[in-house]
């Protein structure tokens, strides 16, 4: 009685479980060796050449990827760390037990990670446009004596993008590390503490290295997460895109942007756009490996 009970559990136990792998492979798998099977391919509508690795060498000689590849590289040097350093402050300032009201802090600090990314970009657009909050406050206060173009400039326009990605994705990345802190025992603080270990030195020689974990962690997802770049960057570009810009000068084109434009907007190529898509997959291995491999060193 109890080997038919076993088997008939297995039986149900296999079943469930195919019925999950077969909506898997549906969905995740197939679509991602078809894809790696459509860039070896030139597309115009049902038309459809073999190019071998024609798309791959056509990178090479596309400026507007080669542009997307700058524009995505200068946001990931100078945004990711800016704002994984801020939620590293941010987490150790609202880890003191002495603190009142940290939960309304975290509650305020996350709350930007849960807002519509379309409707933050809405109103980010307004507040940065030349009539908008921010000149206004500038202006107020004397610290400009003409509004900064911040939309209509590309430098400025990148500016734009980096400040609403840190103000977005700050409170999130906080929270992870905060959850880690959770975890290093109290009394380690408080042993600095009576050695006469300032609160920075505490952070430097206590805090970061217990948390390296999570930094690595925070870092390789914030680095695909930045390769995947698209609402942000099309929502502020709006009004400012003509047919083959995104942004003033395409400051603001990404390698995502360009994809659903050689997809749906240009005359559609799904086998370019799947080899543009495999090349920053690429990319992103590369990353995560280099990071996992200088984590790995200074150990």
């Amino acid at each position: 009685m109890t080997k038919t009970f076993e088997k008939r559990r297995n039986k149900w136990g296999w079943i469930f479980v195919s019925i999950a792998v077969f909506f898997l492979a549906l969905f995740i798998f197939y679509p991602l060796i078809y894809s790696l099977y459509l860039s070896t391919f030139s597309t115009r509508g049902v038309m459809r050449n073999f190019v071998g690795f024609g798309n791959y060498l056509r990178l090479f000689q596309d400026n507007y990827f080669i542009q997307s590849l700058k524009n995505i590289i200068i946001i990931l040097i100078i945004q990711v760390p800016i704002m994984l350093f801020l939620a590293l402050i941010f987490a150790f300032l609202l880890n003191d037990p002495k603190l009142k009201l940290k939960r309304v802090f975290r509650t305020a600090l996350f709350l930007p990670a849960v807002t519509s990314l379309v409707a933050y970009s809405v109103v980010f657009k307004m507040m940065f446009s030349t009539e908008g909050l921010i000149n206004n406050v500038l202006l107020t206060l004397n610290i400009i004596k003409e509004p900064i173009r911040w939309l209509l400039d590309p430098v400025w326009a990148k500016v734009t993008l980096i400040i609403a990605m840190t103000w977005r994705w700050t409170g999130y990345n906080m929270m992870l590390y905060l959850a880690g802190l959770q975890n290093i025992p109290q009394e380690i603080y408080e042993a600095a503490e009576i050695d006469g270990a300032s609160k920075i030195t505490q952070f430097f020689r206590i805090t970061i290295p217990l948390l390296k974990p999570i930094i690595l962690f925070t870092t390789i997802l914030s680095t695909i997460g930045t390769l995947q770049l698209f609402d942000e960057p099309m929502m502020l570009a709006s009004g400012v895109t003509t047919g083959s810009s995104v942004g003033p000068g395409n400051s603001l084109l990404t390698p995502s942007v360009y994809i659903y434009n050689v997809s749906f907007k240009y005359v559609p190529n799904f086998g370019y756009a799947s080899a543009i898509s495999w090349i920053i997959v690429l990319i992103a291995v590369i990353l995560t490996l280099t990071q996992f491999r200088v984590a790995g060193e200074e150990k």
